[in-house]
Formats: structure tokens, C-alpha cells, sequence
């Protein structure tokens, strides 16, 4: 598998996806592969929700929430300590985690507001 750049976006394919991809113009080469991310005007790399199941399988650091708070995190919400299930042991602070259900069904990724002992010795809210 390899990572490939086509109009400001990162794509990732097989090889044998890329060389029947070479056969199409660059040009009327919509997209090739899934996409992992996209480079913004400032040339800031920004990963997309498209490259989750990939992260999901080689995330280091992993949160896992009850059921009910998966509706509010999915709705945009930040993940309160009430509806933390566990979390993976020595996750740093502004880590990135990958979040999971219960049933270990990837939901999103994010960055982690405290540590391990910190989420620990936290108040509810």
C-alpha cells in the first residue's frame, strides 16, 4: 500500500489500485484510493473521518465511552467524565485518541483534554 498526493489531498491505495490509476489523466482523476486527509490552504495537513477505520486498528492511545454519550459526541459535544467507559493507561495530555463505543465500533478521534490520572482525579463534569 502506498500514500499518494492528487490535488491537495492524501489518498491510500494498493499499488496494483495505483498502476490502473495511471492509466487515467491526472486531471479527469477524481480520486483514487481513500482518503486520508487534505492539505489546507496554509499548508496545514488536516486528517478526514474517511481514514478512521485505518487509525482505528494502529491508534496508541484509545477512549472508549458509555452508550450514552455517544449520541452527544457524535453530535459534536466533548466528552464529559459521566460517560468515559476507560481509557487507554499513560495517555499524555493534547494526545491524539481514537474514541470507541462499547462495542469497540469507532466513532471519531480527537485530542485528549487531560491524562489518564488526571480524567481519574477530575470531578464529574
Amino acid at each position: 500500500h502506498v500514500f499518494r498526493l492528487h490535488k491537495d489531498r492524501v489518498y491510500y491505495m494498493s499499488e496494483h489500485l495505483l498502476k490502473k490509476a495511471e492509466c487515467i489523466a491526472r486531471k479527469n482523476l477524481i480520486c483514487c484510493g481513500t482518503q486520508f486527509g487534505k492539505f489546507t490552504h496554509t499548508r496545514k495537513f488536516r486528517l478526514t473521518i474517511t481514514c478512521l477505520d485505518y487509525l482505528a486498528r494502529l491508534a496508541r492511545y484509545k477512549v472508549w465511552v458509555k452508550s450514552n454519550g455517544e449520541q452527544s459526541f457524535l453530535y459534536g459535544n466533548h466528552i464529559v467524565k459521566a460517560h468515559l467507559r476507560r481509557m487507554t493507561e499513560d495517555t499524555p495530555q493534547n494526545a491524539g485518541v481514537v474514541i470507541f463505543s462499547e462495542g469497540d465500533v469507532p466513532l471519531g478521534f480527537g485530542a485528549a483534554a487531560r491524562t489518564t490520572d488526571g480524567c481519574r482525579t477530575a470531578g464529574t463534569e
